[in-house]
């Protein structure tokens, strides 16, 4: 089979290869899938430079969790009724070596999730890392019907879904997006109100907008950057959900302040999420899709054959929506 590999870590024009590589059999429990789209996420061009020294000392790692094609075979006690079944798969390339960046991908039959007839395989490359991580930060700790949610980077891959998950569950949100691309997006997603975080004073203008209310909770994409404005418009007994914190990556807390505030910090990460979240995420999503109440964004596609290029797509930046690579 065709697939995108690297042996060693590095940038990837330097590293990637593409070429023949052995097809993988469904084993017990898992279901063969002949790969359509692989999604380029920030953590699979993280792993390819090394963020895991141990990674390779196994074999090669074909990369990418996320990814949509078609059940071609499935292992044993595994229901044969799924052979031909349209799935989109998540956690791919998570504790193992091979993910989705290949013609075919064996893996656990939970992590091929059964695909819409009416979504196309570019989406549901889209869906494992962005879309889940955004429901856990939304519903993680109960309903937010009624709520104000604060979402930073509104038009990023998460805060994207994240504006359309907290608008569905009943709440007001207010998304911190600057330039007007991202402005445009997070309104189109369903944002409520907007302000600039590259403004020094955009948490006063959060107040602004609730009039000196308090926010019920935050989903923040720069955990450490944006800490101190945050504790200064979240209520007491708030909630703060990141997935990341590039920009300050060993934040420092403030205990004292944080504890009289009784806050709830929620690290989410889609590997980590207990299985009753996932499948949670799971059924609202596929829910969502069957009634074409989700929107998306592809930025970029690319053939398997410039794999590479994917990989540096992500890791430019500057740029609102999933890369996708084709693979068949």
């Amino acid at each position: 089979m065709k697939a995108a590999w690297y042996e060693k870590f590095g940038v990837a024009s330097e590293v990637i290869q593409v070429g023949e590589f052995d097809k993988p059999t469904a084993g017990h429990g898992e279901v063969l899938v002949r790969m359509k789209t692989s999604g380029v996420n920030p953590s699979d061009t993280k792993k390819r430079d090394g963020a895991f020294p141990n990674l390779l000392d196994n074999g090669p790692v074909i990369p990418n969790s996320d990814g949509a094609g078609v059940i071609e075979a499935v292992g044993t006690g595994v229901p044969h009724s799924r052979v031909g079944q349209r799935v989109w798969i998540y956690q791919a390339q998570f504790g193992r070596l091979h993910g989705t960046a290949a013609q075919y991908l064996a893996i656990d039959s939970c992590r091929a999730v059964p695909l819409p007839d009416n979504v196309d395989f570019d989406i549901g490359a889209c869906l494992g890392i962005p879309a889940m991580v955004a429901h856990r930060c939304v519903f993680a700790d109960g309903s937010v019907k009624g709520q104000v949610l604060l979402i930073t980077g509104g038009a990023g891959r998460v805060g994207y879904y994240a504006i359309q998950f907290a608008k569905q569950g009943g709440a007001t949100v207010i998304a911190t997006a600057h330039s007007a691309e991202a402005q445009k997006d997070s309104l189109e997603a369903g944002a409520d109100f907007l302000v600039s975080h590259h403004e020094a004073d955009w948490h006063e203008q959060v107040l602004k907008i609730t009039k000196g209310r308090k926010v019920d909770r935050v989903i923040d994409v720069e955990f450490g950057q944006n800490l101190p404005k945050i504790l200064d418009v979240i209520r007491v007994g708030g909630v703060i959900a990141s997935y990341s914190s590039t920009v300050v990556a060993e934040p420092a807390l403030p205990f004292k302040r944080m504890m009289f505030m009784d806050l709830t910090v929620r690290m989410v990460i889609v590997y980590a999420m207990p299985e009753d979240a996932k499948e949670a995420a799971i059924r609202d999503i596929t829910l969502a899709l069957e009634k074409g109440t989700l929107q998306h964004r592809i930025a970029a596609r690319y053939p398997l054959e410039q794999f590479a290029e994917s990989n540096r797509k992500i890791e430019q930046g500057g740029f609102l929506g999933c890369v996708v690579v084709d693979i068949d």
